[in-house]
Parts: structure tokens; C-alpha cells; sequence
């Protein structure tokens, strides 16, 4: 019988944590402490450089064709402008709320791995002005795209996915052979992503060995924190501030959507995948919640290609909590260049379980944190996945009702 991919990664991060308190009992002289942690240094990093490897085409292919996928419905432009709106209003809450909770509980605060010490020699900051940094941020933006595919400048990558798929809305047909060709390499990326995925349960041990053996314990304290900060805080975007959201606008009660909605909630809880649920979103959301099926079947299926809340606030959370464990402190400017990457990682993450592993390296990157400081986030990452995917799809069903209400605010659900 094979294992899932969840028990696989489960089994490798015990594993890896075995290791790393074998090796580190037996001292950094030893023969097999040694080469352990040169084979877990090996595969470690080899699985780090292959995900920083599908980056690139992944958040790329993603937001060109899920802004591109808007020409199939653009005589709905008051229907998708005010999704496009929500999506973006409600990624921004749950953003300022990872950001907010991250700056109150500090988690990982006064902690100085050696795992960084290379990377904090080549980090730099310095302050700006205001000027000076609007001018240094559009500046960044706005590249030739060849040159920002090369050097992996991630943000300019995604400014030009995003104009590329709007003149893809523009020009209606008369690009529809490049939208295939843009929708089946986001096809073949995926399927690397799932390859890549196959690796996990190796490179998590690897990671881990290495990790215990050679850092603070008091790390592991820092990270059941920092798991309690975004588990708090993004089931309190979840049952808190989008339920109010809704109870605004559309006047329904909380706990007529939760039960309505649960069905939903616990696939996604489950599977953590917003596209493997999107079939039970749907029927919750037209079925349950009497939204009309032009509005849900628009709304769902694009939110759950670019709308992740859940995500957005994990990976804002998870770029301070890396900065602490580093001894940076990030200044204003940073933390505003991390909010806008967050919200645009979220929207480049495929709806597939883990698929923020990806993508956090592109928010770690945009303030010249490590990569290789996903090695502290992969052991909690598919608990804090669960959830925030079913935070995820919660705010896909919230969205097809605000949307409904505003755009038909006087036909009945």
C-alpha cells in the first residue's frame, strides 16, 4: 500500500529530527555525524535549489492566465471588477493581520542561528526616505522581462504577467493560441511542481537532520510560537473578520454561512487543496448559499486560482518570523515590500497542497532574506496549511455572495 504524500512528509520530518539528535549526540567530530550532515547539507540543498528552479515559470504562467482567464467573461465587468476588488480588499486584512500579530509576539525574537550566518553577511539595509524608496521600488518594477527572467527579479516577473494577461483580455481571440500556449506550460509546470513535490519527504529530513543537529534548541519553542501566532490569528480572519465582512454587506449571519459552508470547509481542511475542493465550493455556494451559478462559477473558480487569505497572511508572518531568527529588523519600507509580495505570491500559488512552500521563497527573496529558511517553516508547514486553506476557500464563498449582493442588490438569493 503507498503512503500519501502528508504521512510521507510527516514520516521524514520524525525522521529528520531522529537524525539530527543522533548526530548531534555523537558531536561534530564523529565519522558518521560528519558525513550525515554532509549528505543532509547535499539534499537539503539540492531540493531548496529546485524550488527556488520552478519559481519563476510557476508565479509567471500562474498570474498571466488566471488575469488572461478574464476574457471568457468580460461582459461581466461589473461582476469581476468587484471580485477582483474583494479578493484584493480581503488579502490585504489578513496581510496586515499576519504583519500586526508578528509585530506584537515577535515570535523567534532574540534568537541568532548559525544556519544564516553566511546569509546575514551578504544582507543589507539601509534607511530611506520616502523618496527615495518609491523611486527604488517602481524602478524594480518595471525591467526589461528577459533580463527579470534571468536574474529571477520576481516582482518585475509578476508586473509583466499581469500586463501580459491583460492585453490577453484585450485582445480577446486574437491571442487565444498564446493563452493555450500560457495554460499548458502552466500545465507542464505543475507537473514539475509535483515531481518536485515527490522530493519533500527527502529534502524535509535532510533539512532537519541538519537543522537539530546544529542550532539552538530554544528554536523549536520559537517555532511552536510562531505556529501559535498564525494559527490564532488566521482562524480569527476566518471565523472573525470575514464573517463580519459578510454580515455588512449581505446581512448574513455567521452561523448561517458556517453551516451552509462547512462541507466545503472540511474537504478543504482535509485535502488542503482549493482546487480539489472547488467541485464541493461549488455546490455549497449554489446549492447551499443560493448563489446564482453565473456568479459562482466565475468567482469561485477564479478565487481559487488568485484569492488566498489564508496563504497571504501565513507568508508576511513567516518573513518576519524569518527576520527575527536572522537578528534583522525590518523597517517600514521592507514590511510594505513584503505585504505587496505576499499578495502577489498568494495570487501565484496554484491551489495545491504545500504549494506556499513555493512561493515563500519569492517573499523571502523580495527583502534578501534566505531561501534556505524554508528548512524552518517545512516542519509545520502542512499543519498551517490545512488551515489556511480552508481559510482560503471560505473567502472564495464569502466573495461569490458579496459579489452577488453588489452587483444584483435587488434580486433575492
Amino acid at each position: 500500500m503507498r503512503l500519501s504524500l502528508n504521512t510521507q512528509i510527516l514520516l521524514g520530518t520524525l525522521a529528520g529530527i531522529l537524525l539530527g539528535l543522533v548526530f548531534s549526540k555523537l558531536g561534530p567530530d564523529a565519522v558518521i555525524s560528519r558525513n550525515g550532515l554532509y549528505l543532509s547539507g547535499l539534499v537539503g540543498n539540492i531540493f531548496i535549489d529546485l524550488l527556488k528552479m520552478i519559481l519563476v515559470p510557476l508565479v509567471f504562467t500562474s498570474i498571466a492566465v488566471g488575469v488572461a482567464n478574464l476574457r471568457v467573461h468580460q461582459q461581466m465587468h461589473r461582476v469581476w471588477i468587484s471580485t477582483l476588488a474583494f479578493f484584493v480588499f480581503s488579502m490585504a486584512i489578513a496581510i496586515l493581520l499576519g504583519l500586526s500579530a508578528a509585530n506584537l509576539f515577535e515570535p523567534g525574537k532574540g534568537l541568532s542561528l548559525d544556519l544564516f550566518h553566511d546569509a546575514m553577511q551578504r544582507f543589507e539595509t539601509r534607511q530611506m526616505t520616502p523618496a527615495e524608496f518609491t523611486v527604488k521600488f517602481f524602478h524594480g518594477l518595471f525591467v526589461n522581462p528577459f533580463a527579470a527572467l534571468a536574474d529571477g527579479n520576481v516582482l518585475a516577473i509578476v508586473i509583466f504577467a499581469l500586463f501580459l494577461g491583460i492585453a490577453l483580455v484585450i485582445g480577446g481571440e486574437r491571442y487565444r493560441n498564446i493563452l493555450v500556449l500560457l495554460q499548458e506550460t502552466l500545465e507542464l509546470t505543475l507537473r514539475i511542481v509535483g515531481w518536485i513535490m515527490r522530493l519533500a519527504p527527502a529534502g524535509i529530513m535532510a533539512l532537519l537532520a541538519q537543522l537539530v543537529a546544529t542550532q539552538n534548541p530554544a528554536l523549536l519553542s520559537s517555532l511552536a510560537k510562531f505556529v501559535t501566532v498564525v494559527l490564532g490569528t488566521t482562524l480569527l480572519h476566518g471565523f472573525v473578520v470575514l464573517p463580519l465582512i459578510l454580515f455588512i454587506i449581505t446581512g448574513i449571519t455567521p452561523l448561517h454561512f458556517l453551516r451552509n459552508a462547512r462541507e466545503a470547509l472540511l474537504t478543504a481542511f482535509a485535502t488542503s487543496s482549493s482546487s480539489a475542493t472547488l467541485p464541493v465550493t461549488l455546490r455549497c455556494a449554489e446549492q447551499h448559499l443560493h448563489v446564482k451559478p453565473d456568479i459562482a462559477g466565475f468567482v469561485i473558480p477564479l478565487g481559487a486560482t488568485v484569492n488566498m487569505d489564508g496563504t497571504a497572511l501565513y507568508e508576511a508572518a513567516a518573513a518576519l518570523f524569518v527576520a527575527n531568527l536572522m537578528g534583522v529588523e525590518l523597517n517600514l519600507a521592507q514590511q510594505l515590500i513584503v505585504s505587496a509580495t505576499a499578495m502577489l505570491a498568494a495570487i501565484g500559488a496554484p491551489g495545491i497542497p504545500s504549494a506556499g512552500m513555493v512561493t515563500m521563497v519569492m517573499v523571502l527573496q523580495s527583502v534578501g532574506l534566505p531561501a534556505e529558511a524554508i528548512a524552518i517553516l517545512l516542519p509545520v508547514d502542512r499543519l498551517l496549511d490545512t488551515v489556511r486553506t480552508m481559510v482560503n476557500v471560505e473567502g472564495d464563498m464569502v466573495g461569490s455572495l458579496v459579489v452577488q449582493k453588489i452587483t444584483r442588490p435587488n434580486r433575492p438569493d
